[in-house]
């Protein structure tokens, strides 16, 4: 069996969980014998460490000159060589990192564009993508990276015999943040299109429950498979100090709790409570970001704490590595209700256990790892209680932290996941 994935790719400026989700995908289904993947970037290039796991350096759809169809007409018959500048790597990689990749205003009618699929993508790129998918043999699969590219299915079984598959994460991340009537108008157009899907793949029953109360869609072929994480090259590096550190590991946004957790943290250290108490942070960011970004650092000056926080410059290879040898726990206090938060495997994979809100998947992949606690309500006050419930009792720590450990290496390894996409495809392939 043929399977190619068509990932819609960040540009590498942030860690990006459904990014990561994805090359994923193609490093655990390329262990299942009998079949063969590759991937294939839409929108911005991979980053290095995601082309070397596979992923084609061939972008489509490139984000600039899709963007500039949509926002400027007579540029929606622009002439190739003018594509090949505006998609270029040097101009893609500079679009990802001066844009934020979760401001929706200005790009509702293109979301709905994509989503119906039958003017956002150029005829002659679709074309293109399909020459390119079949020259060394037509996939049996495609594997959409998410619902908001799902117009995309109709267009391709235009010109080929294939079977579609779809992930659904995260979606809600974009669409909630639309004004209405384009928020509505989404989630029944996704609806409406998923007649070209195949099968689905969601990793949580939140997420799945999330989708078909939004969508009003039957489910009957949503398939759920728990994502796991890459452990294989996995380094715990022993912790260096005994200063009791919190640790934020995502793209460092509003969206992602960034502040709440900056304010749990000053209220920790004016309060006392913890002497010696520092924050690392790693996870990149967009050019969007900046602005929040400085907002949180100049809270933090103004409380006189800088000397206790450490950025991280990169959140992949060593840098990571590093990260999560230096701190004691984790928290990425979100302000949406996650579809999953594979940041939970990073940390717990590394004997790390998390404090998260109990929100979203969080309980689910939290009942599944034991690796760590949630809290509720949802507020500065008890996150930081949660926090130092962690700090003050180090059995605990210890006890939570081997057990996610433990439970992410068995329960969720890449292989169990791999199985779990296998019998998708396969069943995908038997369905007529």
């Amino acid at each position: 069996m043929k399977i190619v994935y068509l990932i819609t790719g960040s540009g590498g400026s942030f860690y990006c969980g459904n990014c990561y989700r994805d090359m994923i995908y193609l490093r655990a289904i390329r262990n299942v014998p009998g079949i063969s993947a590759s991937a294939i970037p839409l929108y911005l290039p991979p980053d290095d460490t995601n082309a070397e796991s596979g992923l084609e350096r061939s972008v489509f759809f490139g984000a600039i000159s899709m963007y500039l169809r949509e926002k400027v007409p007579f540029l929606r018959n622009m002439p190739a060589f003018f594509d090949k500048i505006l998609d270029s790597a040097p101009m893609l990689k500079m679009a990802a990192k001066r844009s934020g990749t979760t401001n929706t205003e200005g790009l509702e009618d293109m979301t709905l564009s994509m989503i119906k699929g039958e003017k956002a993508f150029p005829e002659k790129e679709l074309k293109r993508l399909v020459k390119y998918l079949t020259e060394n043999g037509k996939p049996d699969v495609i594997h959409l990276s998410n619902a908001l590219i799902i117009g995309l299915a109709r267009q391709l079984k235009r010109y080929m015999d294939v079977k579609i598959v779809c992930s659904l994460l995260n979606e809600d991340d974009w669409i909630e943040e639309m004004a209405e009537p384009y928020r509505s108008d989404a989630w029944r157009l996704i609806a409406e299109e998923a007649a070209n899907v195949d099968s689905f793949i969601t990793p949580s029953n939140y997420y799945w429950e999330l989708f078909v109360t939004k969508t009003g869609y039957s489910g009957k072929n949503v398939h759920i498979v728990p994502l796991a994480i890459d452990t294989r090259n996995l380094n715990i590096l022993p912790k260096k100090d005994n200063y009791p550190a919190i640790g934020y590991f995502s793209r460092i946004n509003s969206q992602n709790g960034f502040d709440k957790l900056v304010d749990s943290f000053i209220q920790l250290k004016t309060s006392n409570r913890l002497p010696g108490l520092t924050l690392h942070v790693s996870g990149g960011f967009t050019g969007s970001d900046k602005a929040f970004i400085a907002e949180q650092i100049k809270k933090i000056k103004s409380h006189d704490l800088k000397s206790f926080i450490r950025i991280y410059p990169e959140f992949q290879g060593d840098s990571k590595e590093e990260f999560f040898s230096s701190i004691d726990i984790m928290s990425v206090p979100v302000r949406k209700h996650d579809g999953y938060g594979l940041y939970i495997l990073e940390a717990n994979a590394s004997g790390v256990p998390v404090v998260q809100p109990e929100t979203g998947a969080f309980p689910e992949i939290i009942e599944k790892t034991k690796g760590g606690i949630t809290y509720s309500p949802d507020t500065i006050e008890s996150l930081s209680d949660a926090l130092v419930k962690f700090l003050e009792n180090k059995e605990l720590r210890a006890s939570l932290g081997e057990l996610g450990k433990e439970n992410v290496l068995k329960k969720l390894s890449l292989t169990q996941m791999s199985d779990g996409l296998a019998v998708v495809y396969n069943e995908t392939m038997k369905n007529n």
